[in-house]
């Protein structure tokens, strides 16, 4: 399999034209007219955008192996679940304050945050986590969010704005790695430090776990770093659970008592796609790595 088949850019489409138009309408209506007009546009979506449907359509037939039919259908819910999220999005960008949150799991992030020593919150393509940065604000304990940096202008000054009103600094991969010392000097610092863990930005430090009925390698480096400055994990994830609530599921990653550094590592790494897995089982059709993720995926389907 080609590399670049295994890659994904990792920005949000449309020109900033679109993104600034979009903004603005969102400040005039609901974002539940959107949602209805997304109905009519998933479609053609998936018919020119054949390689993301092809990747999430074997997705569920394979890793779930769901029939045909259900596979289509849950591509289709999958493609329009996502466009609703990235409208909801612009929705918080133009002020619209009708999203809740439920966290069944707020008394493990508070004593993370009530903590004096920093911490790593191992995140991924499922659901949408950004929206927690948006929809939770407390000011005890920064969070630094490692994100895409090519993303466009547009996108990162909305997302800058809304952050910073809620004590979240962001940090774009950079290719100097110049995000490294960010990321060094919070946890320093006692900050907590948001990491995706399902891609590796370019890192060869990876571990192979069973990961729904297949191989995956996952990056081992934000386990790497909690080993370094010995810190806590905890995996967070936040779905969407109807229009206007999302849900958020936070999960310690233990530390294994036996083994030396790397085989601690490589274990913690493979607790966390555990954990992952568990809530992809939950929630399949919210599953946003529209790229070949599994390793061997060019197998043809039974």
């Amino acid at each position: 399999m080609a590399d670049e088949e295994r890659e994904w850019k990792g920005v949000t489409g449309g020109s900033t034209f679109g993104q600034k138009a979009m903004k603005i309408l969102f400040s005039i209506v609901n974002v539940r007219a959107g949602y209805f007009i997304l109905i009519f546009v998933i479609p053609f979506y998936m018919l020119f955008a054949r390689k993301g449907y092809l990747v999430i359509y074997r997705y569920f037939r394979k890793q779930h192996r769901y029939s045909a039919v259900k596979s289509f259908c849950k591509t289709y819910q999958n493609h329009y679940l996502f466009g609703q999220m990235i409208l909801d999005r612009f929705a918080v960008y133009a002020g619209q304050k009708n999203f809740k949150v439920d966290n069944p799991d707020n008394d493990i992030f508070l004593n993370r945050v009530n903590d004096l020593c920093g911490c790593i919150v191992a995140g991924a393509h499922i659901g949408n986590p950004e929206l927690c940065g948006y929809l939770l604000s407390q000011d005890t304990k920064r969070i630094n969010s490692l994100i895409f940096g090519g993303e466009a202008k547009e996108i990162q000054k909305n997302r800058s704005k809304v952050f910073n009103n809620n004590n979240v600094r962001l940090i774009p991969v950079s290719e100097d790695l110049s995000h490294i010392f960010l990321i060094n000097e919070a946890l320093t610092n006692g900050e907590m430090v948001n990491v995706p863990c399902d891609r590796t930005f370019g890192s060869n430090k990876t571990v192979e776990c069973d990961f729904l009925n297949g191989k995956v390698d996952f990056p081992a480096g934000a386990f790497a770093m909690a080993m370094h400055f010995n810190v806590p994990v905890i995996a967070l994830f936040v779905l969407k659970v109807s229009t206007s609530l999302y849900r958020i599921y936070v999960a310690p990653v233990p530390v294994p008592r036996e083994g030396d550094k790397r085989e601690k590592i490589n274990e913690m790494t493979r607790s966390f796609a555990k954990i992952l897995e568990g809530i992809v089982k939950k929630y399949p059709e919210q599953w946003f790595n529209f790229y070949n993720f599994w390793k061997n995926e060019n197998v043809s389907l039974s």
